[in-house]
């Protein structure tokens, strides 16, 4: 089994925005993490996440999909952009808190523009959902943030 990095080094996230708790697998163009469905004050309503937070769950994993790329080439994690969700689908609309989920996202175009594509799952105990995340992650991104001020 390989030990990944913890979750924190490789998205940039700080609690309680960051939802992952771990990476379980990887390879060359796919990532699975995991995590626990949590009551932080953030999303959840008396015990219960609305299922749609699972885009972002597919948005931090494609994260940690590219920080894990960047530590292996011995740089800090980027800043990246979710641009569009596509093909949204679930079969639940709340996630229980406990729950725990596995998220699998996939590669599936990449342009040197930064410009890429993922097919994302979503799955736990009677939970699964899939959608296609469009992201987009810039060679200088802290120069854009600053100009954009965030």
């Amino acid at each position: 089994m390989i030990d990944f990095p913890p979750i924190e080094e490789l998205v940039p996230h700080a609690a309680p925005m960051l939802l992952l708790d771990r990476v379980i697998e990887s390879g060359e163009d796919y990532l699975v993490a995991e995590l626990t469905v949590r009551l932080d004050g953030m999303f959840d309503d008396e015990g219960f996440v609305p299922a749609l937070v699972g885009i972002e769950y597919m948005a931090q994993s494609i994260a940690a999909f590219s920080g894990l790329r960047s530590r292996v080439a011995g740089e800090p994690a980027k800043l990246g952009f979710l641009l569009g969700t596509r093909r949204f689908e679930s079969n639940v609309h709340i996630y229980t808190a406990g729950d725990i989920l596995r998220v699998c996202v996939t590669q599936i175009v990449y342009g040197d523009s930064g410009m890429a594509a993922f097919e994302c799952k979503v799955e736990g105990h009677e939970v699964l959902q899939t959608a296609i995340l469009t992201v987009y992650e810039p060679s200088d991104a802290a120069n854009l943030a600053e100009v954009l001020g965030t």
